[in-house]
């Protein structure tokens, strides 16, 4: 079984459908996979990546706390399948646990743990973008876009 890790770049809502997006890219690697998400669980990944501390932990902020009070660590998130349109993960513990989870929360997570993503192969070439290094400038429209929107933006 083969991993590739990826990097979140961010979360944006598509149109017209106003679903939250979360897009990866493949590290050393030109394929970018787009994940749809609930906009609380876009708002936990905004939240993370642009370092706001709500003034009460969030859901994921808790799960992290419980993780770390119970003496576990997150050792990687990997992004496995997607099956009729839904995408899987599973959360691996440093102690050799394994949980399932859903892309989204797996994120959130290890975006607050500092945790690696990885995205396996066959996940990446049925669900991946490839997009050329020519296509540079797209994928910076796309990150010009990211800086301009807020975790709020995602509240139903």
């Amino acid at each position: 079984m083969t991993f590739h890790v990826v990097d979140v770049i961010g979360v944006r809502v598509e149109m017209p459908s106003n679903q939250p997006i979360v897009l990866l890219k493949e590290i050393g690697g030109e394929r970018y996979l787009p994940i749809w998400v609930g906009a609380v669980e876009a708002t936990a990944i905004a939240f993370a990546q642009q370092g706001v501390e709500p003034p009460r932990p969030l859901t994921h902020d808790l799960m992290k706390d419980l993780i770390l009070a119970l003496g576990g660590e997150i050792e990687s998130i990997h992004l496995t399948e997607v099956r009729e349109g839904i995408f899987y993960a599973v959360i691996n513990f440093s102690e050799g646990v394994s949980v399932s989870a859903r892309p989204s929360d797996a994120i959130a997570l290890a975006l607050r743990t500092g945790s690696p993503i990885l995205a396996k192969e066959e996940l990446l070439e049925e669900a991946g973008i490839e997009i050329p290094d020519q296509s540079e400038d797209e994928v910076e429209k796309f990150k010009e876009f990211l800086d301009q929107i807020n975790p709020e933006d995602f509240a139903s």
